[in-house]
């Protein structure tokens, strides 16, 4: 429990691709039970949210839970600790840029973490050069969109599931998965034309970032180099976490994130 002097935070919880609130449903009640108030997220087209995933054409579409939950956030001493997984990383990225000084500080858990210098795709371009996953197996594509605006979308099949993301977390939660995953877009095309994000906003705002050690999505390696990169000095890890931390992890995660509270109060 948190001590009486200790100060509450408000954590906003972003998920990652093809997933939704849903999959918080571990640590929320651990962080609430700490002291702290936990508010989690349906990004566009995801978890239940009725939104089919061709009416969001772009990743601001997306992320527009996010952005009109941090538009109600008061910014007069009443910041929030905003925490993306994996593609949610990208959507904090937005929230930062748009509301630097509503934010104590952004987690990037196992996440994508833009920079200043490149487009907000070149992480994902990155990733797509460096990844060493050799069979995507049951893990499902589509063209989407127009001629225009086209995007691609995805669906990560049982077999991806629990070979890649759930592969160290508790059967209950991959078969909860395997019911509860939609088809979800990382926008890359959309994002290759975003504006870079700023150094004057997004760069002011306190990064952290969250190693998973045993990830086989976002390896090890390349979440290293995604620190290096975006050059965030704020790092910690959670050994023996797969993809999903919140599942395979969730007291450690938990311990971090109320670390992390505890330090940016």
């Amino acid at each position: 429990m948190a001590e009486k002097n200790e100060k509450k935070q408000h954590f906003i919880l972003v998920h990652g691709a093809c997933h939704g609130a849903w999959c918080w449903y571990k640590l929320k009640p651990l962080l609430e039970a700490a002291g702290h108030r936990v508010t989690v997220l349906d990004m566009a087209a995801s978890g239940i949210d009725r939104r089919p995933l061709e009416e969001v054409r772009t990743f601001s579409d997306y992320s527009k839970p996010l952005l009109e939950t941090m538009d109600g956030v008061i910014g007069d001493g009443g910041k929030v600790i905003m925490v993306g997984h994996s593609l949610g990383g990208l959507s904090l990225a937005l929230a930062m840029e748009a509301h630097p000084d509503k934010i104590a500080a952004a987690v990037f858990l196992t996440a994508y973490v833009p920079d200043t210098v490149n487009s907000p795709s070149y992480v994902l371009d990155m990733h797509t050069e460096k990844t060493h996953i050799d069979d995507l197996l049951d893990m499902e594509f589509c063209c989407n969109g127009s001629t225009t605006e086209p995007f691609t979308s995805m669906l990560f099949g049982p077999k991806f599931l629990s070979s890649y993301l759930y592969h160290l977390s508790p059967i209950e939660d991959l078969e909860l998965a395997k019911t509860l995953v939609r088809p979800s877009s990382v926008f890359q095309e959309n994002l290759s034309k975003a504006n870079n994000f700023s150094e004057e906003k997004f760069g002011k705002v306190t990064k952290v970032y969250v190693i998973c050690s045993e990830d086989k999505i976002l390896e090890k390696q390349f979440q290293e180099w995604l620190i290096q990169n975006s050059g965030i000095k704020n790092v910690m890890e959670i050994e023996g976490a797969d993809h999903m931390a919140m599942f395979s992890k969730p007291q450690q995660l938990c311990q971090c994130l109320l670390h992390i509270a505890k330090k940016y109060a």
